[in-house]
């Protein structure tokens, strides 16, 4: 199994980013297909905020499992259902590859997990040995567009994509998720796009404002040393370039993401 690296890490700014995500801004393309009553194991869950949210698509006679590879992400996901008082949801520590050997679900779901791993199409041959369906959303971080595209916000475009290719991943998973479904044996492939746009003043503080810390404190910080993409002068001219755009009215950006719904 190809070794990756987990190019986002869990600094404070990167957990806190992601426990905003819910169904409704990250997996509307499931909607149509969750039933109460329905299983569904959630893969690199996270925070958990999609998990609870799912679980509360299916009500109280469904069940949601959430795992993933960080204990400590898992105790706070846990410390969220306790907090948001959903019972139908479990968090457990696990491998995206052995997912959860001899249980069955009818949705596995993974949201933002497959860019990361080494080997997406053992992850989705394994997925679909446990599930009846497999949704997966993924960016693709080469057709992210920003205004005003500064230097800096290109350079953090370029480098975003080159991280993820240094850890093992790949950057534009989005764009593959439905050829690595075919080659993972599935028979059934409905594929579409969803997309983030961040342009409000309120949207813009959310993105540019974890930037203007990640580029200086998360795993990008320690990846680009590491790996030899940037310099801490360029990481600091990033996270500048982020806060000029979040102060700037006129700042727009969207973010593709490609998504499917696998079965057979």
């Amino acid at each position: 199994m190809a070794d990756a690296t987990y190019s986002h890490g869990h600094h404070a700014s990167v957990v806190g980013a992601h426990a905003a995500r819910t169904v409704a801004n990250s997996a509307s393309y499931l909607v149509p297909v969750l039933r109460p009553g329905m299983r569904i194991l959630d893969v690199g869950c996270g925070p958990g905020s999609i998990t609870i949210d799912l679980a509360r698509h299916v009500g109280d006679s469904g069940r949601v499992v959430g795992i993933d590879s960080s204990p400590e992400v898992i105790e706070t996901a846990r410390a969220a259902a306790a907090q948001a008082g959903v019972p139908n949801v479990e968090f457990r520590v696990g491998d995206a590859y052995e997912p959860t050997p001899g249980e069955r679900y009818d949705v596995v779901h993974a949201h933002q997990v497959l860019q990361h791993l080494g080997d997406p199409i053992a992850a989705l041959t394994a997925w679909r040995a446990v599930g009846d369906l497999v949704a997966a959303r993924d960016v693709v971080y080469s057709a992210t567009t920003i205004h005003p595209l500064t230097p800096e916000l290109a350079r953090w475009r370029e480098i975003v994509g080159a991280l993820q290719a240094a850890n093992g991943g790949d950057g534009d998973a989005g764009a593959k998720l439905k050829a690595w479904a075919r080659a993972a044996g599935f028979a059934r492939i409905e594929t579409d796009v969803e997309t983030w746009c961040f342009e409000s003043a309120e949207g813009r503080a959310f993105w540019g404002g974890q930037w203007q810390e990640r580029a200086l404190h998360s795993s990008f910080a320690d990846g680009t040393e590491r790996h030899g993409l940037a310099d801490a002068r360029e990481r600091e001219a990033i996270s500048a370039a982020w806060a000029s755009w979040t102060a700037d009215d006129d700042g727009w950006m969207a973010m593709l993401h490609g998504w499917i719904l696998a079965s057979g």
